[in-house]
């Protein structure tokens, strides 16, 4: 039986819990995923933490600040127990029987042009080491925070940096850099380490593409010397008749270009199509999601946005759409300076457990 990966998102107080179809309510039966309200989370994996300190060493807390209130998030990823823990490397990790959470904060060398290069590709992979040496060997979704991303050093991005050093380890670890990445993120901080978070399993992931738009993998050198390392989405069985879906970050891209450059509207707008066509293809592969099912981290590059973005997301989902209450909107900066939103998220599909 395959093990059910939990989640629940929490506010900065114990009340301030946002239900989700898929967090702990003790004595459930432990082959199916449920819903509850609250903060008592059984058994976490680890966490990400919006706008919140690290507590455990599995804890992913990039600084980023979040934008309207609660101004503290929490996304928990729970499985039952018993637990293992340990640490390869840079990476702390914790795994029950069939999910593994992994973070770590990577400091770099100032005075080094090359050092994010270098340190990308260490930690992941110590990352990787990891996965091997607990037997996790699929990486499901990577979160990925950087600073100052956009920041142009010795002629090159950071961004386009990361991505070198990201696609080195994927190829000298023997992970899949093009067909079969995993989904992932790669937001921008203002300061503080980078950031990587993974959440891993013992089964291979479906990895989804978008045909409204080039595969990164396959993105031409104008974006860089390496292509970013990453799928669309995937999904991946989380427990007895559900699947969970994660959606990497998702931008206003239609083929390889980034479109309506200074138009925080519009942008969303492709956005939130993109989003919509991935959820058509994964209904393709069998798997049938709701925009309701959706629990969503909003970025955007100014914070005089936000609003604009809730709107179009409200304008198009509707005001009362349960995705739009259940998001985070944070101010981060976006891979391509000339992209003003990006949205990352998750969801389940499949029958609600009746109980134990």
């Amino acid at each position: 039986m395959t093990e059910p990966v939990l989640h629940a998102r929490r506010g900065s107080r114990a009340n301030d819990a946002v239900a989700s179809p898929v967090a702990p309510q003790p004595g459930a039966n432990s082959g199916h995923l449920w819903a509850v309200r609250g903060a008592n989370l059984a058994q976490p994996l680890g966490r990400l933490c919006l706008g919140a300190h690290a507590v455990e060493p599995t804890d992913l807390a990039p600084i980023l600040p979040v934008l309207g209130e609660p101004s503290h998030f929490v996304d928990a990823w729970c499985t039952p127990g018993p637990h293992a823990q340990g640490r390869t490397g840079a990476l702390h990790w914790r795994h029950g029987a069939e999910w593994l959470f992994g973070a770590m904060q990577v400091n770099e060398d100032e005075a080094n042009p090359q050092s994010l290069r270098q340190r990308v590709q260490a930690a992941y992979l110590d990352l990787f080491q990891a996965l091997r040496d607990t037997g996790f060997a699929h990486p499901v979704r990577l979160w990925n925070y950087i600073p100052r991303i956009n920041e142009v050093e010795d002629g090159l991005e950071r961004y386009r940096r990361f991505n070198i050093g990201r696609q080195q380890a994927f190829t000298q670890a023997g992970q899949a850099a093009f067909e079969g990445a995993p989904a992932a993120c790669a937001l921008g901080t203002r300061s503080g380490p980078l950031c990587i978070g993974v959440l891993a399993c013992r089964r291979p992931p479906v990895p989804l593409e978008n045909p409204r738009q080039v595969s990164a993998y396959r993105y031409p050198t104008d974006y860089g010397p390496r292509a970013p390392t990453f799928s669309r989405a995937a999904l991946a069985d989380i427990g007895p008749g559900r699947r969970g879906l994660w959606l990497s970050g998702t931008a206003s891209i239609v083929g390889h270009a980034t479109v309506h450059p200074g138009d925080p509207r519009a942008q969303t707008h492709e956005t939130l199509a993109n989003i919509e066509t991935l959820l058509e293809v994964a209904a393709a592969s069998g798997t049938r999601i709701g925009r309701d099912d959706l629990v969503l981290n909003v970025y955007v590059r100014h914070a005089e946005h936000a609003d604009a973005v809730r709107d179009v997301m409200a304008q198009r989902w509707g005001a009362r759409a349960p995705a739009l209450a259940r998001a985070v909107f944070l101010q981060a900066d976006i891979c391509r300076t000339d992209l003003l939103v990006e949205i990352e998220g998750h969801a389940v599909a499949g029958p609600s457990p009746s109980g134990p």
